[in-house]
């Protein structure tokens, strides 16, 4: 009698893809940027200037470019990433953002599968020197899921000034 290996009672894993965003992947992304920004900073967006902002970057990946991760066709999760130049270190850094996994597929790995493909596709690129990503402080498991795919502290915190008056002005093209 032959006793296999594999634990029979286990459910098979998933397969995921990983495949670029197109327009019609709007609704889905627009959904998950509100998600995203309700639970890790209980912030509601404005859904029609979120819905505009997706839409430019699904019209231009150049200004933000998204992937969507798929089990049997269905959206699941999105990171995107946008474009820094260096001139300290004379390349690109690809920010991610817009990270988002569905919560019944967290602790799956999705993040990890979509990092890796965004990675690979950045070090396609002999001009990309690296990636960031920025994270809120009280955010601990995603720090720590940062970490385990060696991403380091980069030593910054970060700065801004939102004009949120300009939010409604906002028409998708690029400010001159």
């Amino acid at each position: 009698m032959r006793i296999s290996s594999s634990d029979s009672t286990k459910p098979a894993r998933p397969v995921v893809t990983i495949r670029n965003a197109c327009p019609d992947d709007l609704e889905i992304v627009a959904d998950f940027n509100a998600r995203l920004a309700l639970e890790t900073e209980n912030k509601t967006l404005i859904p029609q200037v979120l819905r505009r902002g997706v839409e430019a970057a699904l019209a231009e990946p150049d200004r933000l470019r998204y992937w969507i991760a798929c089990i049997e066709g269905n959206a699941i999760g999105q990171a995107a990433a946008t474009r820094e130049w260096s001139d300290w270190r004379n390349g690109w850094v690809w920010w991610f953002q817009s990270v988002y996994v569905l919560q019944e597929h967290r602790g799956l790995g999705i993040f990890r599968r979509l990092f890796e493909h965004i990675r690979a596709a950045a070090r396609a690129q002999p001009d990309v020197i690296g990636l960031r990503l920025y994270v809120e402080q009280e955010n601990l498991q995603a720090q720590a899921a940062y970490r385990s795919l060696g991403l380091v502290p980069g030593g910054y915190l970060v700065y801004e000034q939102i004009w949120t008056d300009r939010f409604a002005l906002t028409t998708g093209s690029t400010p001159g």
